[in-house]
């Protein structure tokens, strides 16, 4: 056995076999099987106390060679009193003593333990410091250069650093930093789960973490300390576990506060002033991280001045300060603009004849119109709208009544549903009508939203005309849902309405806006009235059929003017069966002062001829009438004369 206490350089060597001698830079070891005449060999050339006459007894050979490694201090005690600047020859020439050569997987995982592992080269008070061989080195070299060489020593294919050396070693080092971080957010109180998670989606600021603990060796307090001491500093002078629980605490998901973390880098510090200046123009926790990552790299550079410059600026014109927070939930990227792009953009809308209450409403319906799109993509389609025929001022109105316009594509959604518009028969000036009648229809996919329905009403056997003419006609037609509201409605009539397979194209190509009525709420209490009245089922379709607007009209509006046929007018159900028209009339206006006419004049007529003209031609008819009634009795006159004459002449 052999021994070396730290303060004598003398040690004992008894007479069991001696291990074979290996040099490295990290230990000194021993280990072979040796006869004893080797073994006395080794001891009359190296050292005359091992010759002793007056030694005890050795001991008996163990049958298995006996295995001894010795750190650095020992193996240079050793080496000294052997005083063997090479080893024997006998022992030299035995295979285990020559330079072993480790397979590629060995290679990697001794590299793994060195870097992991590194220790610190001793320190003690009065000591020499000398500068670092790598103090001239960049950070990431710092990261690979070896005791034994240098980071630029490539040229040497034993010693250098290829390339594939250099990936795993940051590999490596990327997960000991990662390790590092893990452990700090353990110390912060957080999970296992959560740091992990959180761990893997912060490569980026893990990198920060490793070059940043590399640069540090170029200090001369640092230029001994490991590199776990390192990255452990750079993430505790960072702060980045007491951000992290703020940006929890305020509602933000791991993979956000990761990304944020990613972007910020080294400016952690601004991250939660920027958090906090948003929670005072009320930006809720939640939306906090998707505006901090979505408006753009130079948030983080932005002052807080500047940001107040933009929010001012936008009170000024309309836009509420309880606004504020949503607009910029929803359009982030506004906080990036720089305060002349804001005046741009603000300045676009208003020379369209906006006021400051339709641009403050108008942003916060759709706060992606002011910061999202380029001011020439802008310009783009508004010139565009201007082709249906719309003034400049009609263009300002329109996007104040529906701001969505300008989320729209001139090439993917407005241009083919022009080309299908025309398809179907509808002009220009009929576009312009639907546009400004129901603007949504141009921000709706064609292939997906118009033609299912399109394809319905051919279905149910409408010509592509009148479609077109229906849809100018009706044009919120397109925004309803084909199965839930129009496959619907149409079965109701065929069914409960008793409108038959044949008619009910021309019901709904004449009166469109059934298909917007409630079912519930308005068609089926109608049906139920007409019902009561003694109407069969398929009179009703029958009427339907002669005037599709029949069942719009509300019971409250229907039963005054029926209780006023039969009563006063003392009128029958067969009038209003053969003029449903009856109902759409006016009782004040038009049926009752009519009637009072008709009766002063002792006039009866049909509802028809009674209601369906205007004032003049009324009055025509009566006047008609009133003179085929003064002939009639001018010749009942004449023919009472004649036979009056008559009679006496006999």
């Amino acid at each position: 056995m052999l021994s070396c206490p730290h303060y004598h350089s003398s040690f004992h060597l008894h007479r069991n076999p001696i291990a074979a001698v290996t040099v490295t830079t990290a230990a000194f070891s021993i280990s072979a099987s040796l006869p004893r005449r080797h073994n006395a060999q080794f001891s009359n050339d190296s050292s005359p106390a091992a010759t002793n006459t007056n030694s005890p007894p050795p001991p008996p050979q163990p049958k298995d060679p006996i295995l001894r490694t010795h750190n650095a201090k020992t193996a240079s005690l050793l080496s000294r009193h052997l005083q063997l600047d090479s080893p024997p020859a006998a022992i030299s020439q035995l295979p285990e003593f020559q330079q072993q050569v480790f397979p590629p997987e060995e290679q990697v995982k001794r590299q793994e333990l060195s870097l992991v592992a590194t220790r610190r080269a001793p320190r003690f008070p009065g000591s020499v410091s000398f500068d670092s061989p790598t103090a001239s080195l960049s950070p990431l070299q710092t990261l690979f250069v070896k005791e034994t060489g240098s980071a630029d020593d490539d040229e040497d294919d034993d010693g250098g650093v290829d390339d594939e050396t250099i990936i795993k070693a940051v590999e490596i080092r990327r997960k000991v930093t990662a390790e590092i971080f893990q452990q700090a957010m353990k110390r912060g109180k957080f999970g296992l789960t959560y740091a992990s998670n959180l761990a893997a989606k912060l490569g980026d600021f893990l990198d920060f973490v490793m070059i940043e603990a590399a640069e540090m060796k170029k200090l001369r307090q640092f230029e001994g300390s490991s590199f776990n001491l390192r990255a452990k500093i750079v993430i505790e002078e960072l702060e980045v576990v007491s951000l992290i629980r703020w940006l929890k605490h305020n509602e933000l998901s791991y993979p956000k506060i990761a990304k944020l973390i990613n972007m910020a880098r080294g400016r952690l510090d601004t991250v939660k002033r920027l958090a906090v200046w948003l929670k005072t123009i009320h930006v809720k926790g939640e939306f906090l991280g998707p505006v901090l990552t979505k408006a753009g790299g130079n948030i983080l550079e932005r002052s807080i001045e500047e940001l107040d410059e933009i929010v001012e600026y936008l009170e000024s014109n309309g836009v509420k300060r309880d606004w504020m927070g949503y607009v910029m939930s929803r359009s982030p990227s506004l906080l990036s603009n720089t305060m002349e792009e804001v005046r741009a953009r603000v300045r676009f809308f208003l020379e369209m004849g906006m006021n400051e209450k339709d641009f403050g409403t108008m942003v916060f319906e759709y706060p992606r119109v002011l910061g999202y799109y380029s001011l020439e993509e802008m310009n783009q389609k508004a010139d565009y709208l201007k082709e249906f025929g719309i003034s400049h001022q009609d263009v300002g109105k329109l996007l104040a009544f529906r701001p969505q316009l300008m989320g729209c594509s001139i090439e993917e959604t407005w241009k083919p549903l022009v080309k299908y518009f025309y398809y179907l028969g509808i002009s220009r000036d009929g576009m312009r009508r639907m546009l400004m009648i129901k603007p949504m229809i141009f921000c709706v996919d064609v292939e997906k939203t118009i033609v299912p329905k399109v394809r319905f009403f051919q279905d149910i056997g409408i010509q592509d005309d009148a479609i077109g003419n229906m849809l100018v006609k009706f044009p919120p037609l397109l925004t309803y849902s084909l199965h839930k509201k129009i496959r619907a409605v149409v079965i109701f009539l065929m069914t409960r309405g008793g409108v038959s397979e044949r008619d009910i194209a021309k019901v709904i190509a004449s009166g469109p806006e059934l298909l917007g009525c409630s079912i519930v709420h308005k068609l089926d209490i109608n049906v139920k009235y007409f019902f009561s009245l003694g109407i069969r089922p398929h009179v009703l379709g029958e009427m339907v059929a002669d005037f599709p607007v029949l069942l719009r009209y509300n019971v409250e509006v229907l039963r005054p003017k029926y209780r006023y046929l039969r009563r006063t007018m003392v009128g029958s159900l067969q009038d209003v069966i053969e003029f449903p028209r009856f109902f759409s009339y006016s009782l004040e206006d038009r049926i009752m002062p009519r009637h009072k006419v008709l009766v002063e004049k002792q006039i009866n007529m049909k509802l028809r001829y009674m209601l369906a003209c205007s004032d003049e031609e009324f009055e025509r008819k009566v006047e008609a009438i009133l003179e085929k009634r003064r002939s009639l009795e001018a010749a009942r006159l004449d023919q009472k004369d004649e036979h009056v004459g008559s009679l006496q002449l006999s």
